[in-house]
């Protein structure tokens, strides 16, 4: 399976059942979250994460993750291993600071760089 495929099939789980939007319990248990720490990554209020899963902040960190993970799975197809790295692989050249960390302070273009410059054969 390619990344593409398996990577639509991921973002397919996660959708809010008959809503347009990503499941905030589906994502934090794909992700191996709390509901509690999702919110603190979104900076959103814990109850936030059920009462109002639609909520535009709480949307955004989520698409932002997605958006890393659907880069992190160019570079490494297994979502297993993309998701893991994205939690808790410390990257150097951001002070040791995991992507999830940056998507939460709002860099996730510079983690998608990173991870372009990777794929291309670049350390970093």
């Amino acid at each position: 399976m390619s990344a593409a495929v398996g990577f639509h099939d991921f973002t397919q789980e996660l959708q809010e059942p008959s809503q347009p939007f990503i499941s905030p319990t589906l994502f934090a248990s794909a992700f191996g979250l709390r509901q509690q720490d999702l919110a603190d990554l979104a900076g959103v209020h814990r109850a936030t994460v059920g009462a109002a899963p639609g909520n535009a902040k709480l949307q955004k960190f989520m698409r932002d993750a997605l958006r890393v993970i659907s880069a992190a799975m160019e570079v490494q197809p297994d979502r297993s291993r993309a998701l893991y790295w994205f939690r808790n692989a410390p990257i150097p050249e951001f002070s040791h600071r995991t992507a999830e960390q940056l998507v939460s302070r709002g860099k996730v273009d510079a983690v998608i760089s990173y991870l372009e410059s990777i794929s291309s054969g670049s350390t970093g």
